[in-house]
């Protein structure tokens, strides 16, 4: 079954929202410019950056950071929303846009940062071509990613896609399928873990790296970089850009020593977007 949104994930991680809240001392909480920054973050590798960030360039900036770390796709989202935290980092813009326009939200990008490619995995065969008829293929359940799935599948020669139809792609989208593959639509945090139980499976690049899956020699298809409009972002409620600690991030976010990190951590599973 097509699931947009997982409202479940809300219901489970509302301690960490709750905690979060519990951190402010009152609703002016984050406006002054010597509170902490709360940034709630994915684990792989957005969390791991604002990390670097906090170790080795924030004291120097005068920036104090808190980085709290959550799992699903919902829940930074409704924390920034609510205000219980002041920033997230684990999305791209087209995940936001669909996001802003399904739940009535007025999240607002203030920077890319980088890209994770997305990429097809499988433990039972080496290339795409060794597919069996018939195989089952686990696609990321959230309206973007799968449609984003979908899409590099059919840049590949895979299937082909009803005209126009670009990322909104959805299973009932696909005119060609000459493999007759079976789609196996699943939370995207779910993939890694269910890809034993799979022919393959198109795995967002964070859960890839969570799970030890290297997308630069793991992937049997990756996306290319070149014109990728899925840049993962650092993100406000509307109205706090110009927030003196978010451009502080911005900016340390875009510095060359983070971008020498990256480089030097993923080995170009993460790519800088700056």
């Amino acid at each position: 079954m097509r699931n947009v949104l997982k409202f479940t994930s809300v219901l489970a991680t509302a301690g960490l929202a709750l905690s979060l809240t519990a951190c402010s001392s009152d609703s002016s909480s984050g406006s002054s410019p010597d509170a902490a920054l709360k940034v709630i973050a994915s684990p792989t590798p957005h969390a791991q950056i604002l990390e670097y960030v906090q170790k080795n360039l924030a004291d120097a900036a005068g920036l104090k950071l808190d980085v709290k770390v959550v799992t699903d796709y919902v829940t930074p989202n409704t924390a920034v929303q609510d205000g219980s935290a002041d920033a997230n980092y684990f999305q791209h813009v087209p995940y936001l846009e669909d996001f802003n326009k399904k739940q009535g939200t007025d999240i607002v990008s203030v920077e890319t940062v980088h890209l994770e490619p997305l990429g097809l995995y499988s433990k039972k065969v080496k290339s795409v071509t060794e597919l069996a008829n018939g195989a089952t293929v686990g696609l990321p359940n959230d309206t973007t990613n799968e449609g984003r799935a979908l899409k590099l599948l059919a840049d590949n020669g895979v299937i082909k896609l009803k005209d126009g139809v670009g990322t909104a792609a959805t299973p009932a989208d696909v005119v060609s399928n000459p493999k007759n593959l079976k789609w196996k639509e699943l939370e995207a945090a779910q993939l890694p873990r269910s890809l034993p139980d799979l022919d393959a499976a198109v795995i967002n690049g964070n859960y890839a790296l969570e799970a030890n899956l290297k997308p630069a020699s793991d992937a049997i298809l990756l996306e290319k970089a070149e014109g990728n409009p899925y840049a993962n972002i650092l993100a406000v409620k509307k109205g706090k850009e110009n927030d003196p600690r978010v451009k502080k991030l911005a900016e340390l976010l875009h510095s060359d020593k983070v971008k020498e990190y990256i480089n030097t951590t993923f080995n170009g599973s993460v790519i800088p977007a700056f």
